[in-house]
């Protein structure tokens, strides 16, 4: 088996690299993180989905083509910029709503139903506010982030950051995780009560 050879991309991925190219985006979620989502997704039939970090809208690519008819998902990214590039390939897709506000802001006020999947991509959902970002989880839903593994772009310290919110998550009794060394270094968090 040879994970490299990912033959299900996206139809509009190609064109979402080519942009971040464009634009100088420095900060593409990898594409075996955005074949994990597509696959977590789909075990998700109507479900609920939540990214936090749209960034340039790669792996939110990935997760519409896990969704069927019948889901929905928010994804909440604070630069004004992106979030106008990203509407552009999604702004057709009923199923996909996309925010423009700063992270902690919006998981602060948030008040509406649970989500089967919550990908926290950025700061706010997986360092700050976490307490609140885990409890909008649903039982048997899937709590993912990456990037826990140091990356070249980390600023001085941040493998403090990580080391705590890994034990934190470790220390949680609700969730079962797996820790996985693979793409970016990645947590899959399922709600278990």
């Amino acid at each position: 088996m040879l994970d490299s050879n990912i033959q299900d991309k996206p139809k509009i991925h190609q064109q979402i690299e080519q942009k971040s190219k464009e634009i100088g985006f420095t900060m593409p979620s990898d594409v075996y993180i955005g074949t994990l989502l597509k696959t977590l997704m789909a075990s998700k039939p109507e479900g609920k989905f939540l990214e936090l970090g749209t960034g340039i809208g790669l792996s939110l690519s990935w997760m519409v083509d896990g969704m069927n008819a019948d889901s929905e998902l928010i994804s909440v990214d604070n630069d004004s910029k992106l979030i106008d590039i990203v509407s552009e390939y999604f702004k057709a897709d009923k199923r996909v709503k996309l925010i423009c506000e700063d992270g902690s802001e919006w998981i602060k006020r948030y008040s509406g139903d649970k989500f089967d999947l919550i990908f926290a991509d950025a700061w706010p959902g997986k360092y700050s506010e976490i307490e609140e970002i885990l409890s909008f989880v649903k039982v048997g839903g899937f709590y993912v982030i990456d990037d826990m593994t140091a990356q070249p772009n980390w600023p001085a310290g941040h493998e403090d950051n990580v080391a705590r919110l890994v034990a934190y998550l470790e220390n949680r009794a609700d969730f079962t995780l797996t820790k996985l060394n693979w793409s970016t270094g990645l947590i899959i968090a399922v709600r278990n009560s």
